[in-house]
């Protein structure tokens, strides 16, 4: 049993009090920053020990106070699957991470090599057993975190954002997982902006607001609470199946648009393998493309393509009717990654704006950080932004460089609803402003909010180009892999 007794911390965690019996699947919710993260380092230890603070009350597993734990005992007890796999990884190769945490328990060799392989053959990973863990997909490393922790055989997990960068297949591969140890009698904790998945896994559902916790709800009460106000607390969708892609208004008009874009028969390699063949599509200004696919399908080196940024490709790029190379296709192109971070180098978010533009019009930058509220946030350092905020410093950047072509690797990741849909009214000023812009995403909440058009990758082809309209409704449903099978977890 676990038991948070009037825990405060003093960056804005007030009065946590939760109990959370033995075998208890919970799920914590709400918006970023309202605490969930905080309640499973609460949990694991990680606070106070790597991230100090200031705190009163106290947190006990099985009655002992996690802060008299050594971390080695609290491991023992607790695993931690991460929102980023990558920060949990210390082995190059599948095996020896999977074997990492048992292996530090010092199990016999022969104890150790059986435990390896039954986890992979419960949790059904054997291809992905003796690889290099820096060629997997995002997917793939997020089942080997969650493999190492499984080998461990810990009695409580905790789940941080699980979700966050999975595809909705894998999405319903973790969901058996989960449900795989949920039947062992495991306690599980998940923190979670995506909550369809989770709906009848949950056995209580706790909302967080504030660093706070205000509401503590049943599956069956949770999804009483209207559309209307589970938007206003901020919480994304329970039910796929009822969201419905709705075309903007002005689609019509961009498909009068001539073609800005051209692609003729476009091929992608990596180290000299095919990721995508005989890829050819044409785009015009004010269109917003999803670039669909499943983990790995190529979606991610194929958007590096389009900006110059990945060089292994056969094929033409045309930019107005003007054949485009690399560096061609660079200069009139922007990348916003899947990790903003990267991309943001300078000690204000005023100086970020202009950075490396050569004579930036001072101006402009004013006028721009005005139009996506980021002005209040100017003498700011971009690393002490939130990850909406990040999204909207590296779009200024794109539009004070006049770029044309913007693309975005998966921007609505770990995003609560309130910041996925300032992310869609990002995109659609980029649209007014007659921008063409790619988003590759999984995301279908976020796709039925501001896409004009599809485009399906898999099985190194370019499989579907729909617009979303009417017509298209099923098609484009089935390409997510939101179907009423999903819905019931099968």
């Amino acid at each position: 049993m676990i038991e948070i007794k009037s825990v405060s911390l003093d960056y804005g965690v007030k009065d946590l009090d939760l109990t959370i019996k033995k075998g208890e699947f919970l799920l914590l919710c709400g918006r970023s920053g309202c605490g969930k993260t905080t309640v499973t380092r609460l949990i694991n230890g990680l606070i106070p020990e790597f991230y100090p603070a200031e705190m009163t009350g106290n947190v006990l597993v099985d009655g002992e106070r996690v802060r008299d734990m050594p971390m080695y005992r609290i491991a023992e007890r607790v695993g931690s699957v991460f929102q980023n796999p990558r920060t949990q990884f210390f082995n190059v190769d599948t095996d020896s991470e999977i074997a990492f945490g048992i292996e530090n328990e010092a199990r016999p060799p022969e104890e150790l090599r059986a435990r390896v392989e039954q986890t992979g053959r419960e949790l059904q990973i054997e291809k992905l057993r003796g690889r290099n863990i820096f060629e997997l997909s995002g997917g793939e490393k997020q089942k080997i975190a969650f493999a190492s922790v499984y080998a461990m055989n810990p009695e409580i997990y905790l789940l941080d954002e699980p979700s966050s960068n999975l595809d909705v297949d894998t999405i319903a591969e973790l969901k058996q997982h989960l449900r795989l140890i949920k039947a062992q009698g495991k306690t599980v904790i998940v923190a979670e902006h995506r909550l369809y998945y989770l709906m009848d896994l949950a056995d209580r559902i706790v909302y967080l607001e504030k660093g706070r916790i205000t509401g503590i709800y049943t599956p069956d009460e949770f999804r009483q609470i209207p559309d209307e106000t589970r938007k206003q607390m901020g919480l994304r969708a329970l039910d796929l199946t009822k969201e419905v892609p709705v075309c903007p208004q002005d689609t019509d008009s961009a498909k009068k648009e001539k073609p800005v874009l051209e692609l003729r028969e476009v091929s992608v390699f990596r180290k000299k393998q095919p990721v995508l063949s005989e890829i050819s599509f044409a785009a015009a200004r004010g269109e917003v493309i999803a670039v669909v696919g499943h983990n790995g399908a190529g979606k991610t080196t194929f958007s590096r393509a389009l900006c110059g940024l990945h060089r292994e490709c056969g094929g033409t790029f045309f930019w107005e009717g003007e054949p485009q190379n690399a560096k061609k296709r660079l200069s009139l192109s922007y990348m916003v990654m899947q990790d903003v971070s990267y991309e943001l180098f300078a000690e204000s978010v005023e100086a970020e704006c202009s950075f490396g533009i050569k004579n930036p019009d001072p101006a402009l930058v004013e006028q721009t950080m005005q139009e996506l509220g980021i002005a209040p946030l100017k003498k700011r350092h971009p690393n002490t932004l939130s990850g909406g905020q990040k999204q909207r410093v590296a779009v200024a950047v794109s539009m004070i460089c006049k770029k044309e072509l913007l693309v975005f690797d998966e921007p609505t990741s770990g995003l609560d609803y309130d910041s996925m849909v300032q992310v869609a009214g990002l995109f659609g000023a980029l649209r007014a402003a007659g921008k063409l812009v790619f988003v590759v995403t999984h995301d279908y909440e976020f796709a039925c909010r501001i896409c004009t058009r599809v485009l399906h990758l898999d099985q190194g082809k370019l499989l579907d180009d729909l617009a979303v309209e009417p017509g298209n409704l099923e098609k484009i449903k089935e390409i997510f892999s939101v179907t009423e099978k999903e819905k019931r977890g099968e």
